[in-house]
């Protein structure tokens, strides 16, 4: 609990920081009273808006007004929506959620056995596969593995729906294209990982106790390497909340990756600002519950 406290304290100065770097990166991007009023508009009447906006006040004063504001949960109203830009923001988070998860789901039923396996059989035809394999899915572009399962499932077998959301069948090939990736890096990572531990006294001591190979391997060497898989899958659901634009544009997947885009295409800056702050609380959440589980798989593990 101690350390859980000094982790939360610790998370106060990271979302001022951020908040600070995403207030000053909007204003540098130009004016958004530009966008937000017809080019006929008056020289006035651009004035007013900025000045019922505060765009006009010292940017030490503006910060301030955000930091106020953001206390309360007010980010702001979204002019292009013409709506409150959290309320916007956590509408289309659900559904960047339920993609991560459900890749992230993907990649665990891929790499865990591929990962196993590939240890195990070291230096064989199988190895060799399957760690090409896991080459392959690394390199290959998600867009263009979206496009092929599109073409294939939905086009040819007509298997899935090819774009939107609302039903199980239009999560599968979504969640495959961004899962296949994910899963290429884990199942590499599992290879090493397991190899290290295979090699170690303790499992030669299993061994020689005679346990059989499949305790030996799921009980003793694959919990102890789970730690760095762990670490793995929470940076990469993170990112997944944040980083899913280009699965999102090819199946016309209403999540938070096309809203933030639009929103700084456009200079919604409530948007913009409200997305951010967001992802990096998702952020934070999973690396803090990365650290507790570590505690779990290894109870040698201490947190001073």
């Amino acid at each position: 609990m101690k350390y859980l406290l000094k982790s939360l304290l610790k998370t106060i100065p990271v979302l001022l920081f951020i908040t600070l770097i995403v207030f000053v990166l909007m204003r540098l991007t130009g004016d958004p009273v530009s966008l937000m009023l017809p080019e006929t508009a008056t020289q006035e009447e651009r004035e007013t808006l900025k000045n019922s906006l505060g765009l006009n006040d010292p940017l030490p004063v503006q910060y301030m007004h955000f930091l106020g504001d953001l206390v309360k949960g007010d980010f702001g109203d979204s002019f292009r929506y013409n709506t409150d830009a959290l309320e916007l923001v956590m509408e289309r988070l659900p559904a960047t959620i339920e993609l991560a998860i459900a890749a992230m789901i993907v990649a665990v039923i891929i790499s865990i056995p591929l990962g196993i396996l590939s240890a195990i059989k070291r230096n064989s035809f199988m190895d060799l596969f399957i760690t090409g394999g896991a080459v392959l899915g690394k390199a290959m572009p998600s867009f263009w593995l979206g496009i092929m399962l599109i073409l294939l499932f939905s086009v040819m077998f007509q298997l899935f729906p090819v774009s939107g959301r609302g039903t199980l069948g239009h999560l599968v090939l979504p969640a495959i294209t961004l899962g296949t990736g994910i899963a290429a890096e884990m199942t590499r990572l599992i290879r090493s990982s397991m190899l290290e531990i295979l090699g170690q006294d303790f499992i030669r001591t299993a061994r020689s106790k005679g346990l059989r190979e499949t305790v030996v391997v799921n009980q003793h060497a694959f919990r102890n390497a789970l730690i760095p898989v762990v670490t793995i899958m929470a940076l990469q659901t993170a990112t997944l909340v944040g980083g899913t634009l280009i699965t999102e544009t090819v199946f016309a997947w209403p999540g938070l990756g096309q809203l933030l885009v639009q929103a700084v295409n456009l200079r919604d800056m409530a948007v913009v600002q409200a997305a951010t702050f967001i992802i990096a609380i998702f952020v934070i959440v999973s690396n803090l519950s990365a650290d507790l589980i570590y505690r779990l798989l290894d109870p040698r593990i201490k947190y001073e």
